[in-house]
């Protein structure tokens, strides 16, 4: 599960012009800062490691770092680093989820697995985390504290995605506690990171950080509805892949809930919740793409977004607030 932002999202015209420009340039050193981080003497390691920076991404935890340090200092020299740090995490939890997902395509590219097999891939995950704390070393010890929580709330996550819900639980609210941990909880800390090191103040802080734990809800809602609803050039990866694997997302336990009649809803039902092949998952797109599930998923992220709106409207006017109300939008927008 990975939320994205488009690579032209500081080309919008609801982004004021000086702002993108600041942002850039302080990413165009975070590029710089991942490629070193990853480089190694050997061939092997070194492919491996860059494979996923080097297959692109939107930097979006990077951009909510340096978006949310315009609050405060946006020149502070922590921030880069902040920065780095947040998507060298991401990418690493990348190369695990691809193993467990057994997926094929990541950002559009062969995923790690299928290039080098599982076992190389969870270990350039692991690689590429401890160059993430290494990095982290460096920001303190209040740094290492939150990136160690949040870090333990993405595990979290994963193993309760792996587990399931227990017998009794809503599968539902368990889905939504999952990408909670796995997903809102790095974008929140994305943001919480760029406004403590740019001295943004507590109230910011804090209300920035609530806003982007809703909007990373938002994120991978939409991820979760491009899944069913989108294309391999959207989203990067092979369309129904939470199909395939039996994965239920939001849009699935909407269509999952007791109906009246039979029909398509029938079948969806006996399709959804476990792995299938080929021509079943081609199926279930089709009955679930057309199913009033997916535009009630659309409306619960859009719900989220809203939230995340709330917070943001306590916060100073100007560039910065405006940049992540841009975001709201298009976590909306991508949903379809």
């Amino acid at each position: 599960m990975s939320g994205a932002v488009p690579s032209d999202f500081l080309a919008l015209p609801s982004i004021d012009a000086g702002l993108a420009k600041g942002v850039q340039e302080a990413l165009d050193d975070v590029e710089s800062l991942l490629r070193e981080s990853v480089s190694a003497s050997d061939p092997s390691i070194n492919d491996a490691a860059s494979h996923l920076l080097s297959a692109g991404g939107k930097r979006f935890r990077a951009t909510l770092v340096l978006l949310a340090s315009h609050f405060g200092d946006p020149t502070a020299p922590e921030l880069v680093r902040a920065a780095a740090v947040v998507e060298l995490t991401h990418v690493a939890t990348l190369y695990h989820d691809d193993v467990m997902d057994e997926a094929a395509l990541r950002r559009g590219e062969p995923s790690a697995n299928q290039r080098w097999g599982n076992s190389v891939a969870i270990l350039t995950g692991d690689y590429v985390f401890a160059r993430a704390s290494e990095i982290l070393a460096d920001l303190g010890t209040d740094a290492v504290r939150m990136q160690a929580r949040t870090f333990g709330r993405l595990v979290q996550g994963q193993i309760l995605e792996t587990a399931g819900p227990q017998d009794g639980a809503d599968p539902l609210e368990h889905y939504l506690r999952v990408i909670s941990d796995k997903t809102a909880s790095l974008i929140a800390s994305s943001a919480e990171f760029g406004a403590m090191f740019s001295g943004a103040g507590t109230h910011i802080t804090r209300t920035i950080t609530r806003a982007c734990d809703a909007l990373g809800m938002a994120f991978q809602l939409a991820d979760d509805i491009l899944d069913v609803a989108g294309t391999s050039s959207e989203s990067g990866k092979v369309p129904g892949t939470d199909l395939r694997e039996g994965v239920l997302t939001l849009p699935m336990l909407y269509a999952l809930r007791p109906v009246d009649g039979g029909g398509a809803d029938g079948r969806l039902r006996e399709l959804l919740g476990r792995p299938l092949d080929d021509a079943e998952t081609d199926e279930a797109l089709s009955l679930l793409r057309s199913h009033g599930a997916v535009d009630e998923a659309r409306e619960t992220t859009r719900q989220w977004a809203e939230q995340a709106r709330a917070e943001l409207a306590t916060l100073p006017h100007g560039p910065p607030r405006e940049a992540f109300e841009a975001l709201c939008d298009y976590a909306v927008l991508r949903s379809g």
